[in-house]
């Protein structure tokens, strides 16, 4: 998933749920400045990473929060080797393991208290299994997940598009996506996320393919 700043990885779509040569359609008739991004940018190639487990992928992304990707990925190593597993720790898992403790893997207080409720909520039903999660409407999901500490909007709408591949998705806080948008609709300024989402609403049911659209802007020559 892309992170605040970070550019976004753009691969090949595959398994997504949804229509792509309609969303393209359906867009490219709504709004003619974005069916002009989406000609210069080519091809839709988002594709959706395996969702394992909600647990995992939040805690994961707790992890990942405000660091760099070799940092966050040997802080992960270090808590999942506390817990003895190759993959995340279960929920007893963190648990059973003490702040301190998952502090000596490198973890600010605030993500291991993070991570503890997470599996505090993971075990009392409020992160959802994967069965009951895939039946779920976008905003009960969010509404959900971040009732948890240290999950945002922000980080449920990644976990929307790049795991689940939910079609109707604008993460209009999302920096890279406003720095694209104001490339791709000629803009001096970043807009306002309430602008972005205003303009998104004739992009619905498929806010998910302008979003990518919009993040490819920004890697477009001039």
């Amino acid at each position: 998933m892309p992170g605040e700043g970070r550019s976004t990885r753009f691969r090949a779509a595959a398994g997504l749920p949804f229509d792509v040569r309609r969303a393209r359609r359906t867009l490219a008739a709504a709004d003619s400045e974005l069916a002009t991004l989406m000609r210069r940018a080519g091809p839709f190639r988002l594709r959706t990473n395996d969702l394992h487990s909600p647990m995992s992928a939040l805690g994961e992304a707790i992890i990942y929060q405000q660091l760099t990707g070799k940092a966050a990925a040997t802080i992960l190593g270090r808590v999942q080797a506390l817990a003895g597993r190759r993959g995340f720790p279960t929920a007893e898992d963190l648990r059973a393991l003490s702040l301190p403790r998952l502090r000596s893997a490198g973890l600010s207080r605030a993500k291991a208290e993070a991570l503890k409720d997470l599996a505090a909520k993971t075990l009392d039903g409020t992160v959802p299994r994967m069965a009951r999660l895939r039946r779920m409407e976008d905003e009960e999901i969010i509404e959900r997940l971040t009732s948890i500490r240290g999950i945002g909007r922000w980080t449920v709408e990644m976990l929307l598009i790049f795991r689940l591949g939910r079609p109707d998705v604008l993460p209009a806080t999302d920096y890279g996506l406003r720095k694209g948008y104001a490339r791709a609709f000629g803009l001096a300024e970043l807009p306002a996320p309430r602008a972005i989402a205003e303009r998104g609403e004739r992009w619905k049911p498929f806010r998910t393919m302008a979003s990518w659209y919009l993040w490819r802007a920004v890697e477009l020559p001039d």
